[in-house]
């Protein structure tokens, strides 16, 4: 993973590809039954803009990249498999997530829902999280003593306080 030096520089490349893929699923908006390609698509298009404008290398912006499918995959699945809303994914109080962050995340994940049979398979590799990786709003819960940790904001995701274990699973709600 990168220098914690550089991990303001990929908080804030998480949060402007999230925005293109917002922009970009909105601009693709036709077919409605494509939604898992024009996501990928609008996830890629998202990791070549911010290397064409040099905001990240290419190595960068892939795992970036990588990051915001996870995240969007396993957004898309809770709301497809519960039919519950995305501040139930989230688990914590919405008004403590920024009004932008939240409406992109909605949306994006909202595509996603669609076709989650589709992602089935890849899904429960791509839904885990390591420490140093960054991640959006919501609440991980440690693989190995159940420690959570709710982030707010899109974050860098540190070693575990209570145990320093690594590896982390998407908490969706209190019945998980």
């Amino acid at each position: 993973m990168s220098e914690p030096s550089n991990i303001d520089k990929l908080i804030q490349a998480y949060n402007r590809m999230m925005e293109r893929v917002k922009t970009r699923l909105e601009e693709l908006e036709a077919a409605e039954k494509d939604a898992l390609p024009r996501l990928r698509h609008s996830i890629e298009h998202a990791v070549e803009k911010a290397v064409e404008l040099e905001e990240l290398s290419r190595k960068e912006a892939q795992e970036i990249g990588g990051y915001l499918k996870r995240d969007l995959q396993d957004a898309g699945h809770y709301l497809g498999t519960t039919g519950k809303e995305i501040g139930d994914w989230l688990r914590f109080d919405l008004d403590l997530v920024e009004d932008r962050l939240l409406d992109l995340f909605s949306k994006a994940a909202d595509k996603t829902s669609l076709e989650r049979l589709q992602f089935e398979e890849t899904l429960a590799e791509e839904s885990q999280y390591q420490t140093g990786e960054i991640t959006g709003p919501g609440t991980l819960q440690c693989d190995n003593c159940g420690e959570r940790l709710a982030f707010h904001a899109t974050s860098p995701i540190p070693a575990c306080p209570q145990c320093a274990n690594t590896s982390f699973s998407r908490v969706a709600d209190e019945a998980d």
